[in-house]
């Protein structure tokens, strides 16, 4: 049977676009499982030495983990499995991560990805997180940071709201379709887009500093010194077509809820 990857792709994107589970964590060496479900993290790395030493390190955490070494491999297990979360490495032997993380994410915009990678400089780590990675680590790397990365993007997911809705000041978004709808219009927005619009929304009336969304909404740790956050505000502004996010001068931004 001949088995195409963009078929699979495309049956988790239409059957898991948010993920709506309820967290039970235990301690370090207890399982930790969403909603009775062991919590599963996928390790991409064609490095079998560093594979199965971050494997071992999670699963001490009480993760269930699967690894890949090919990016044909990690998109094959992404499409068939449900993982809280997926390490990435960018250098694979097929093709290179960023191909990975834009189709995953496509597939599965709640797809949180962290990635992993000896290529560190800032264009890659800001490429990533424009493709929809929630968090970046160089290599070499301190194995204690990336199981408390590790937990505290997994922690995040479970937190994330499950009604469908979200109403501020006459502004729906669908946290299920990934649309916003503004009276009559319905408003497509990009995953980035709709992440950044969610924590504007659950945060209206407040200013947003930019290291607050640059570290809740792109995943950054520090400021890399671009202009992502002023980028994305502008899009989510045109299309909105009302002004409806203030620009606070050197802060940040708020999302006014008239």
């Amino acid at each position: 049977m001949t088995w195409s990857l963009q078929e699979e792709l495309t049956a988790v994107k239409q059957k898991r676009l948010i993920v709506t589970r309820t967290a039970i964590h235990g301690g370090a060496g207890g399982a930790r499982s969403f909603g009775g479900e062991m919590t599963k993290v996928l390790v991409v790395d064609d490095e079998l030495r560093i594979c199965r030493f971050v494997a071992r390190s999670i699963e001490a955490h009480g993760f269930q983990v699967d690894s890949a070494a090919t990016a044909f491999e990690a998109m094959r297990l992404a499409a068939t499995n449900d993982y809280a979360l997926i390490i990435l490495d960018l250098l694979l032997p097929d093709f290179d991560g960023y191909e990975v993380l834009r189709r995953v994410v496509e597939a599965n915009p709640a797809q949180r990805v962290l990635v992993l990678s000896a290529v560190g400089d800032v264009e890659s780590r800001v490429r990533c997180l424009r493709l929809g990675a929630v968090d970046y680590l160089a290599k070499p790397f301190a194995i204690a940071e990336l199981v408390e990365r590790v937990k505290h993007r997994i922690d995040q997911q479970s937190t994330v709201s499950l009604s469908r809705w979200l109403d501020v000041g006459g502004v729906r978004l669908d946290l299920q379709r990934r649309v916003l709808r503004v009276g009559e219009r319905v408003i497509l927005l990009s995953p980035r887009e709709f992440v950044l619009m969610e924590h504007l929304m659950r945060h209206a009336n407040e200013v947003c500093t930019r290291i607050e969304l640059l570290g809740d909404v792109w995943g950054y740790s520090f400021d890399p010194g671009s202009n992502v956050v002023d980028v994305c505000v502008g899009r989510l502004r045109a299309k909105l077509e009302r002004d409806l996010i203030e620009t606070v001068r050197n802060v940040g931004y708020c999302f006014i809820a008239s």
